[in-house]
């Protein structure tokens, strides 16, 4: 027996005994203070997929493992006529002994999970799809890999649609959750957990399960403890140029090595590789990326901070928070295509994109009241900046000049739902 309860957007079960049977699949739903969560609100996703599903006969959603991939299609499937395959059973491996057959045979939503276990799965799809009575629409779930990247890009070409899906968002949480999601991260279990150390202890199995396990089965062989090693040293480098060089001589290994380290890490969702944009101006400019981590709270594991008090007093706190702030911005805006910009005489910018051929500068400063400094005025000049904000973790925006102006990090969603032409404020500066 179970009871339901409505609270907001929420749906919450007090359990004592829940079964679920869907043709014989379990499903893994996150806990929250002791309660069992059927999901936060994931309307961006939610629209992205039924779109991709009406125009395209194969959608693939990619992520790291345990970023919510699964559950987001089986909300969207709780009134939709959907089959759903999870590829890591032995039972419904042995139903796709013929797959042509089986999957040829069905209709409406077809859901692959873990796709990659399977790869002959590939050409079966592209055969499916290519006949003219097809009306059958995939869904293939994969955790993030470059194979899987590879393998559908090659045999589905022009036949697939991708979603990245990423963690939850500020603009789901709610920016009443901003501490708590930057401490633990954006990952369901992890955010969602009763406590510090509950997320703290999910946040180190999963690191291990993606050392031992997910690492070889992408067919790379690499010690899982050299790899922690690289892991925890990048973590040290996280908002910084990278600096290949550096970091070989300090683990005694070669540049070609660790660079393919972070090649790793970076196609599995893990690092996020910065690009820097160069601007024709006569000065000199870098051109090695900045390395963010993708979520703050497994930064945190690997940097040993374990509560927010932790955190606080932390010298790398600026970093920290510049990274969250950063990928927040990037997951809430979504720009095309985004840079970050920096020249040797010591002016820069966090982040630069161009939307509408307009010309827009973030820089995340952690500050109650940043102002304006010389580094900013440069970039705006240089790079002909239509408007420059200063993110920060404040409550108050305003306005310095007519094409600078602080926004807190909390505000981020009114920007994205804007059109970018007059950015929001609340009056002068306090």
């Amino acid at each position: 027996m179970y009871k339901v309860e409505i609270l907001s957007t929420h749906i919450i079960f007090n359990v004592e005994v829940l079964v679920t049977e869907c043709l014989n699949i379990r499903i893994d739903i996150p806990i929250f203070q002791g309660k069992i969560v059927s999901m936060i609100d994931r309307p961006f996703y939610l629209e992205n997929l039924s779109t991709a599903l009406r125009r395209s006969h194969i959608t693939a959603v990619l992520g790291p493992r345990q970023c919510g991939k699964t559950t987001l299609v089986r909300m969207f499937g709780t009134d939709k006529p959907v089959t759903f395959f999870d590829l890591e059973s032995q039972p419904d491996l042995q139903r796709l002994q013929n797959p042509e057959m089986v999957l040829g045979s069905l209709k409406g939503i077809v859901v692959l999970d873990e796709i990659q276990n399977l790869p002959i799965l590939f050409n079966v799809l592209r055969v499916l799809v290519d006949r003219p009575e097809n009306r059958t629409r995939f869904v293939i779930l994969g955790s993030a890999s470059p194979e899987l990247i590879k393998k559908v890009s090659e045999t589905l070409a022009g036949r697939v649609e991708f979603i990245e899906l990423t963690g939850f968002d500020i603009h789901e949480t709610g920016g009443e959750n901003c501490q708590t999601l930057w401490l633990r991260g954006g990952f369901p279990r992890s955010f969602l957990a009763d406590s510090d150390d509950d997320s703290l202890a999910w946040r180190e199995g999963f690191i291990r399960t993606f050392l031992e396990r997910d690492i070889p089965q992408l067919g790379i062989t690499i010690p899982s403890s050299a790899m922690r090693r690289f892991w925890t040293m990048l973590a040290h480098y996280h908002g910084q140029i990278w600096n290949a060089s550096e970091i070989s001589r300090s683990m005694g290994l070669s540049d070609k090595t660790v660079r393919s380290y972070l090649d790793i890490l970076t196609g599995t969702f893990m690092i996020h590789q910065l690009q820097p944009w160069y601007e024709n101006i006569g000065k000199r400019q870098v051109k090695s990326p900045k390395i963010y981590f993708r979520d703050s709270g497994l930064l945190h594991s690997l940097i040993n901070i374990h509560d927010y008090h932790t955190l606080l007093g932390h010298p790398r706190i600026g970093a920290s928070w510049e990274g969250f702030a950063l990928n927040q911005f990037l997951s809430v805006v979504r720009p095309e295509q985004c840079y970050f910009w920096s020249t040797y005489s010591g002016a820069e910018l966090d982040l630069f994109f161009l939307r509408r051929g307009r010309r827009y500068g973030v820089e995340f400063k952690f500050s109650e009241a940043p102002k304006a400094t010389r580094s900013m005025q440069i970039a705006i000049n240089d790079l002909k900046l239509d408007h420059l904000w200063i993110v920060h973790p404040g409550k108050h925006a305003y306005p310095i000049d007519d094409t600078l102006s602080v926004l807190p990090l909390t505000q981020i969603p009114d920007l994205a739902a804007g059109d970018f032409s007059s950015p929001p404020v609340e009056g002068s500066a306090p």
